[in-house]
């Protein structure tokens, strides 16, 4: 079975898994009175099914059961459940302490015996849920501050960290797969004459913009652009052959014109305009990263050497 990534529900969704009707309805009904939706299971196999349908915030799981067992059941919920495990609390007539044993080595979170106390178990399963809320929240501000680290804050393009790591990696998965790997190195035209004509605050400006058109002409989920330091960008794109990233490269100059920037300092125009440097290689073991930013890098020099506003393509 595939791995689920729960999301919380609201209000909280809890499987009751019992092959007792009685006692499912009894727990049912205590769960709806602390406004908790409910779902039920007859069994183990039911209970497995439902689970990886519906993904339950908290499971109440029996832990015995015909057919497939309350400590079978949870431990393969927790194979599901893969790295962000569902709560899973045992309720059961067992109290030896072999029972108690196996049932938190299967991934168990809490343990109640019948005759249940329901004061008991509402308050174990409020307390549960309290710790569901917290571990998403923790893990939605964690998402949020790894998506930070890889961001650029001026642009909103990745940063160089960024993309240093995912020229690597994609690198490295090109050389497995024998696919194309292209790079764009995009610097704007004469930008220190722009900032010292308009002031950084207008270049901060320009920037944004021309990083809006960049972020746009890399129009596939596996393409990256970055910002990589002052003025310059780096396009990553993996499965490109030289024809494909020439027309991004295209596009993103066609598209800096067309924003129309003035720019009275330059010298080949009289708006904002950029050099392109563009490199394409089939990885292999005796090339490496480092080298297709090296052609990249060798074919802006040349795209500005021969006056800048331009693109031009060097093979790594």
């Amino acid at each position: 079975m595939s791995e689920i990534t729960p999301s919380f529900h609201n209000p909280p969704l809890i499987l009751v898994a019992d092959d007792d009707k009685t006692m499912r309805l009894s727990v049912r009904q205590a769960m709806e009175q602390d406004g908790y939706q409910v779902i039920e299971a007859i069994d183990g196999e039911a209970c497995l099914a439902t689970f990886e349908r519906s993904r339950p915030d908290v499971v109440l799981l029996d832990a015995i059961m015909p057919a497939i067992d309350g400590f079978t059941c949870c431990e393969r919920i927790q194979a599901m459940s893969g790295t962000r495990r569902t709560p899973v609390l045992m309720i059961t007539g067992l109290e030896d302490q072999d029972s108690v044993d196996q049932a938190f080595a299967v991934g168990a979170v809490d343990y109640i015996t019948k005759p249940i106390h329901w004061g008991v178990l509402r308050q174990r399963v409020k307390r549960l849920i309290q710790q569901v809320r917290l571990y998403q929240q923790l893990e939605t501000a964690n998402h949020e501050l790894q998506r930070l680290a890889a961001i650029d804050g001026l642009t909103q393009l990745a940063n160089r960290r960024r993309f240093d790591e995912y020229l690597q990696q994609e690198w490295q998965r090109m050389l497995r797969e024998q696919l194309p790997l292209s790079l764009i190195l995009c610097d704007i035209d004469f930008f220190k004459v722009y900032n010292d004509t308009y002031g950084h605050q207008v270049g901060d400006d320009c920037l944004r913009q021309v990083a809006q058109v960049i972020q746009s002409s890399a129009k596939r989920a596996i393409d990256l652009a970055a910002r990589y330091g002052g003025e310059e960008f780096a396009i990553v794109l993996p499965n490109t052959d030289q024809e494909g990233a020439v027309l991004v490269a295209q596009d993103i100059q066609s598209g800096v014109k067309q924003l129309g920037i003035a720019h009275s300092g330059s010298k080949v125009c009289n708006t904002v305009t950029v050099s392109l440097g563009v490199s394409n290689t089939i990885p292999s073991v005796l090339t490496s990263p480092e080298m297709l930013i090296n052609a990249a890098d060798k074919a802006l020099y040349q795209a500005k050497a021969e006056g800048r506003d331009r693109y031009c393509v060097c093979l790594s």
